[in-house]
């Protein structure tokens, strides 16, 4: 109550939200983005290989053609497998994408892994929980837009086989679909990459997540 009447406060003098403001946004599902190619500047992500020796995969995200990437390494193995973790020790120098991408190519030789049928597995989503992003916007009176934590679990649809699950955060609708899984060599594990529209930025651009898939997640 305190925050609501703080809130009513501050915008004492706004003008009253119009019906597009105070519902339009709160249930559309579509991408309201007013950038022409949105796909070019959504933040997708890639499986670079595996260091074995390291447990670890490597996965790049890219940002834009002008962007600086995101590197980061994902746990095989060890107390924090799964957890996807950006390298920071490369960006404490304010390193350039040209210094990110020329340290990427001297990485030790990782081990390529193997593109999977991404029809062997199925996605499913659950909304953990509902708030709502206010926007701002040109006038005195800014906007609302959806925001979930959204829970993404892959299985396998034969029932037997390496599962995954994480949350993200989502924008303007809770969809999101299963791109592409990959699977590792001389391993039970396997890789997962999602789409979903998590960039609140336009707004409403693509955001990639990656999944680890091991087996015995779901096991009672």
């Amino acid at each position: 109550m305190q925050r609501a009447l703080a809130h009513a406060y501050l915008h004492r003098n706004a003008p009253l939200p119009t019906l597009k403001n105070s519902l339009a946004y709160m249930t559309m599902t579509s991408s309201v983005s007013e950038t022409a190619d949105a796909k070019a500047i959504a933040h997708r992500m890639q499986l670079l290989g595996v260091n074995r020796n390291e447990g670890v995969a490597y996965v790049i995200e890219e940002l834009g053609a002008d962007e600086t990437p995101v590197v980061y390494r994902l746990w095989l193995r060890g107390p924090r497998t799964g957890y996807l973790v950006p390298i920071h020790s490369w960006y404490e120098q304010s390193e350039t994408a040209a210094e990110i991408r020329a340290r990427i190519a001297a990485l030790p030789s990782l081990e390529a892994v193997t593109k999977s049928t991404s029809e062997a597995w199925m996605l499913s989503t659950r909304i953990v929980q509902r708030r709502a992003l206010r926007v701002a916007g040109p006038g005195a009176c800014s906007d609302l837009i959806r925001k979930f934590a959204l829970q993404l679990v892959i299985e396998p649809v034969s029932g037997h086989g390496p599962s995954g699950k994480t949350t993200v955060t989502a924008f303007l609708r809770p969809q999101a679909q299963l791109v592409d899984v990959w699977s590792i060599p001389g391993s039970e594990c396997c890789i997962a990459r999602v789409s979903y529209t998590g960039v609140p930025s336009g707004v409403g651009l693509d955001k990639d997540a990656v999944v680890l898939l091991t087996t015995g997640l779901f096991d009672e």
